[in-house]
């Protein structure tokens, strides 16, 4: 191989990476649309439909604070609007089934991500993606082996 090869390539090759997606386009009004998305956590499962309003919540029939009593959890929740720019923009229907209150808490986060992500694209995936809002949390609870007392417990062992 010759030096000439490497020579012209050389001007194409970008000079640096990075891994951040670009920006949104801040030149346009965000689209206020219905959406939808569905939010997985544990056990949990969250149907979330959104709807231009007001900023009402409306879980299982109830008002946020009355589903959700624990304020750590309320604002979880709330966090991707306020990552957006979108307080009180959109009523939030959803329906949640299985699962314990966290659960389902990170399960209705990740449905309103996905319903944002699914009205405005352009606008609103750059930054609920380096929020980290988009990626499901996998962790689930482990199987319990035969031969142990739980998932990892064994019985203690003695060697004399």
């Amino acid at each position: 191989m010759s030096d000439e090869n490497f020579d012209s390539t050389d001007e194409a090759l970008p000079t640096s990476y990075t891994s951040s997606t670009p920006a949104p386009a801040t030149n346009r009004k965000a689209i206020t649309a219905p959406g939808g998305g569905v939010g997985r956590r544990k056990e949990a499962v969250a149907r979330v439909r959104l709807v231009p309003g007001t900023g009402r919540w409306v879980v299982n029939g109830k008002p946020l604070e009355v589903y959700f009593p624990n304020k750590v959890h309320q604002q979880s929740v709330a966090e991707p609007f306020k990552t957006v720019g979108a307080e009180a923009t959109y009523d939030v229907f959803a329906r949640i089934n299985g699962g314990g209150t966290s659960g389902q808490a990170g399960a209705l986060r990740l449905g309103i991500a996905r319903a944002l992500n699914a009205i405005d694209v352009d606008a609103n995936r750059p930054t609920l993606k380096k929020a980290g809002f988009l990626s499901r949390d996998a962790r689930v609870i482990e199987r319990k082996k035969y031969g142990l007392k739980k998932a990892r417990k064994r019985s203690q062992y003695s060697k004399r």
